[in-house]
């Protein structure tokens, strides 16, 4: 049998920053994202009897295995089923940039790979399993918005969808820079816990944030939700900057579109900036100013992208 599943990558706007249990992938805090239309990982998986290893291609180059064999020994576990398997990846996002594209890869991974094995899971049971490879693809399990409880152990951390809110949202994407991040998230998210003074701070008001969070979107209060939602970016950074060695992702460009948000702002237009680990910001706004939004960025118009929220996580194709 081979299963293809799509997940589309969520955008946090209440962030994740930092584990708990690096092996159960266990957050310090909750967070609250926007799964997006625009950006999606087509994944396909095929256990096979006659395999001797599992094999991973992303976007049509081999890769190695170990990480994709991992998770799918925790997919063997559940279904009790001691074959290898056959992994084909595309991403409709670029990698490791900062635009979520792990949460979607094992977000599809975990449903493609669940359901080949012969297993039906609840969306809270992907969600767990997700969470495995990649924290923020508990979210990206759900469409629209979602929110992400940090728990207490493998059972009670898992994301749920939150309910439709009356807001308009969308996000504007601006590609400060496409490539790779010159330091992964997971080993940055670690030095961060270990080294930052700030760190707890950031924990303390980014679990109250999610809260916050919550109600104002419950309430359509796009302000608050703005506010928050580059709150909880720009708080997060600063505790980043502030580990041993400091680091920033910020790139001369990265400061110059934040400074056009708050002009933005300042001439009435309803926009808030943030960023993951990765260059690249992202605007949130309401349909009705997104091309305000984009005409306010002359120096990026070939670099815009204009997502919504997307869908939940899905079957696209089973064969036998």
């Amino acid at each position: 049998m081979t299963t293809t599943a799509r997940a589309h990558t969520n955008i946090a706007l209440i962030k994740y920053w930092g584990k708990r249990n690096a092996n159960l992938i266990l957050p310090y805090t909750s967070s609250v994202s926007l799964t997006l239309d625009d950006f999606y990982t087509d994944t396909t998986v095929a256990f096979d009897s006659d395999l001797t290893a599992d094999t991973f291609v992303l976007d049509g180059n081999p890769q190695p295995a170990p990480k994709v064999s991992a998770f799918l020994d925790l997919v063997r576990a559940q279904a009790k089923l001691n074959q290898f398997a056959r992994v084909t990846s595309v991403n409709h996002v670029p990698t490791a940039a900062g635009l979520a594209s792990s949460a979607s890869a094992y977000a599809a991974l975990a449903l493609a790979a669940s359901r080949d094995a012969g297993l039906s899971l609840s969306s809270l049971e992907l969600s767990r399993l997700a969470r495995r490879g990649s924290g923020s693809a508990s979210r990206s399990i759900f469409g629209g918005l979602a929110i992400w409880h940090r728990g207490e152990d493998d059972l009670t951390s898992f994301a749920e969808a939150l309910p439709e809110t009356r807001l308009p949202l969308r996000m504007v994407v601006v590609m400060v820079d496409a490539g790779p991040k010159p330091v992964s998230s997971r080993q940055l998210m670690a030095n961060t816990v270990a080294t930052s003074p700030y760190f707890s701070a950031w924990v303390e008001n980014n679990e109250q944030a999610a809260g916050e969070m919550v109600n104002a979107l419950a309430t359509a209060d796009f302000t608050r939700v703005g506010e928050l939602t580059e709150q909880s970016s720009a708080r997060m950074h600063a505790a980043i900057f502030a580990s041993a060695p400091a680091f920033t992702y910020f790139q001369p460009a990265t400061l110059q579109v934040w400074h056009a948000v708050q002009t933005m702002r300042a001439q009435g237009i309803p926009a808030y900036a943030t960023m993951d680990a990765g260059p690249n910001v992202k605007i949130l706004t309401l349909a009705p100013a997104v091309e305000a939004v984009k005409a306010a960025l002359p120096e990026f118009q070939d670099r815009l992208l204009v997502a919504g929220p997307g869908p939940a996580t899905k079957v696209l194709e089973e064969a036998r």
